[in-house]
């Protein structure tokens, strides 16, 4: 198959379990173009439109759990605040990640840096994957281009690099998280784990019908599907494999659009990677606690009505609202524009969709309900506005069933939704973004080490199903590494997630290149980077804002000597 097929416009991408009913009637349905599978389990699909718009037919209710995501990055001398120059340093440790690589799912890398090559000008680099440029995909995958360090070498030792190996990020977010991760010493500055080598997989853009469903902003260029950030993370592990080293898996991006409830693909599938020995992964919580893009509300079993209002500005165009609830109850909404036209209450009804054209605005307003969702088995409303009015828009929200009364509802990501757009009674809890919503991961949060305060933005827990997250924080403001443009600095959580990251590489170094224990994986490191965390007398924790401290990986290592 001609893969540049699977980059036209008119093509979506979609999840199916490989054991569900209906799986043979999609993988025998003409319409399919290509499909791969993921752990054995789940089978991600493409098809065009008019054919996918027949296939979730033979789907129902389980068509909701069918949708990938989109995920966004999550950013805004650290290291010696964190306790790994130490770690470097310390005469009978010396680790600096040699063996380990150490992958990442982001906007790509600036090959040509020099804090990702050796001291003889050759490259730290393993592969790069660029599911946005159609070439020759890695064998057995469906998309994209697979540079080898050997090509990567070549293009180094050129006059004219990027003719051999086209490949850039032009975002820049990917480059900032591998040098603070893995890059080498170049005159004052050095990564985390500077001899660990880099795996880069630069994420395509979503398909436009995602784009659409979302109401992602047009100027929003770095918006990826959970569908191919599980092709990424499934390529870093096939290739890990293959060179049989120990892998670090750095995900520094975050979703709003899910029921936050933490058993969505994404997250089940790194649950299950979580777990397997010589593997780690990080995760970041987000940068939402302060964005005013969460609601928090319990009905009384009486099941009165409650307002969602949400402040408008000028031209913030379209608005994306999920609002969920428990297994248990059932609700329906009604909305109100800014100048008082109403939508009247929509009935609940599972795979239904009513959208209206407004009389006196140019809004459009659609109402969407499913139930069950995968795992938890809640109900998810959707309500979007299109060409949204200035002023405050209001979701009624109507106790049909009201038995444990908790309603939730997140606007998107920061970048995924206009700036002047918020909620009214915004809560700060629960914040943190999909996939650092999940359990398994090393779910990382971010503090200033310049202040030692906390990062103001870092998402705040719990989420729907862990009350203990994040797990820790590292240092995450103002944190200086590398950009394609040079040398610079980035705040966030994605910033955390990368040193942490480097941090669990030098863990893997001491306990499988060095035989200390050769079945460290993610929930051993995660212990053990919990039990060194600084921690202040004057709070307790695990707190929904700190987790259970500060990561400190000199005093991680005190601690294991006492094991």
């Amino acid at each position: 198959m001609d893969d540049d097929i699977l980059y036209s416009p008119d093509i979506v991408d979609f999840y199916i379990l490989k054991d569900s009913y209906y799986a043979p009637l999609i993988l025998n349905h003409p319409g399919l173009i290509a499909s791969h599978t993921v752990k054995d389990t789940t089978i991600i699909c493409y098809a065009r439109l008019r054919d996918y718009e027949e296939m979730i037919q033979y789907m129902g209710t389980d068509y909701i759990n069918s949708i990938p995501k989109l995920f966004g990055p999550v950013a805004r001398p650290s290291l010696e605040a964190s306790g790994i120059i130490q770690v470097q340093q310390q005469p009978s440790l010396a680790l600096k990640g040699t063996g380990i690589l150490i992958g990442f799912v982001d906007t790509g890398i600036d090959y040509t840096q020099r804090v990702f090559q050796y001291e003889d000008g050759t490259s730290k680099i393993q592969y790069i994957y660029d599911q946005s440029i159609a070439g020759t995909p890695p064998e057995g995958f469906p998309l994209g281009t697979e540079y080898t360090k050997e090509q990567i070498n070549a293009a180094l030792a050129s006059e004219a690099p990027y003719e051999i190996v086209p490949h850039q990020d032009f975002s820049g977010h990917g480059t900032f998280l591998a040098s603070i991760a893995a890059g080498a010493a170049v005159n004052n500055y050095v990564g985390a784990a500077p001899e660990a080598e880099i795996i880069m997989v630069k994420l395509k853009k979503a398909y436009p019908f995602y784009l659409d469903r979302f109401c992602v902003p047009i100027e929003q260029e770095n918006a990826f599907e959970s569908s191919s950030v599980l092709l990424g993370v499934e390529y870093i592990l096939k290739k890990a494999k293959e060179l049989r080293r120990p892998v670090v898996i750095c995900v520094g991006l975050g979703a709003n659009y899910d029921s936050h409830d933490g058993f969505g693909n994404t997250e089940e599938y790194l649950f299950n990677v979580s777990n397997i020995p010589g593997v780690c992964v990080c995760t970041a919580v987000g940068n939402e606690s302060q964005s005013r893009h969460h609601y928090f509300q319990k009905f009384s079993k009486s099941g009165t009505p409650e307002n969602i209002d949400i402040q408008v500005g000028d031209r913030a165009g379209d608005i994306f609202v999920s609002i969920t609830n428990k297994i248990c109850d059932r609700v329906s909404v009604s909305v109100r524009s800014p100048t008082g036209e109403v939508v009247s209450r929509v009935p609940a009804k599972a795979r239904y969709t009513f959208s209206t054209r407004l009389v006196l605005e140019q809004s459009e307003v659609s109402v969407s309900y499913s139930f069950p969702v995968e795992g938890s088995g809640d109900q998810v409303t959707i309500v979007k506005i299109l060409n949204a009015t200035p002023g405050i828009w209001t979701i009624t929200v109507y106790g049909d069933i009201i038995i444990d009364g908790r309603i939730n509802a997140w606007l998107p990501l920061t970048g995924f939704v206009s700036p002047n757009v918020e909620f009214l009674s915004a809560n700060p809890y629960t914040t943190i973004t999909s996939p650092g919503n999940g359990m398994g991961t090393i779910r990382c949060g971010a503090y200033n080490s310049i202040r030692n305060s906390l990062y103001p933005e870092s998402s705040w827990g719990p989420s729907i199903l862990s009350p203990d997250v994040p797990d820790l924080v590292a240092p995450g403001y103002q944190v200086g590494g590398f950009y394609p443009t040079g040398y610079g600095a980035m705040d966030g959580t994605s910033v955390a997630t990368a040193i942490i990251s480097g941090a669990s590489a030098l863990m893997l170094q001491w306990g499988i290149i060095e035989g200390n224990d050769l079945g460290f994986c993610t929930p051993l490191i995660k212990a053990y980077l919990i039990r060194g965390c600084f921690r202040m007398d004057v709070m307790e924790y695990p707190n929904p804002q700190w987790g259970y401290g500060t990561l400190d990986l000199m005093q991680t290592f005190f601690a294991m000597r006492e094991l």
